[in-house]
């Protein structure tokens, strides 16, 4: 039996949230291709993305503080 990686997802909102960026930013990231094909996708009406290529993106991790305070 082959391995399969699971990934850790997000909807686009809760993404946004995790990452304290609007929902829109994320979905413009999609929309412009920024993300891996493996990274992003949607199901039903709801986008998904990786942990991965969020953090790879925003360039942190969820909850890091991007001002640096």
């Amino acid at each position: 039996m082959g391995s399969k990686k699971i990934f850790t997802v997000y909807s686009s909102r809760e993404a946004a949230e995790m990452w304290g960026l609007s929902e829109n930013t994320v979905t413009q990231w999609i929309n412009r291709g920024r993300f891996e094909p493996y990274e992003a996708r949607k199901s039903a009406k709801v986008w998904l993305v990786t942990h991965e290529g969020m953090v790879r993106l925003a360039g942190r991790e969820p909850g890091d503080n991007a001002e640096g305070d």
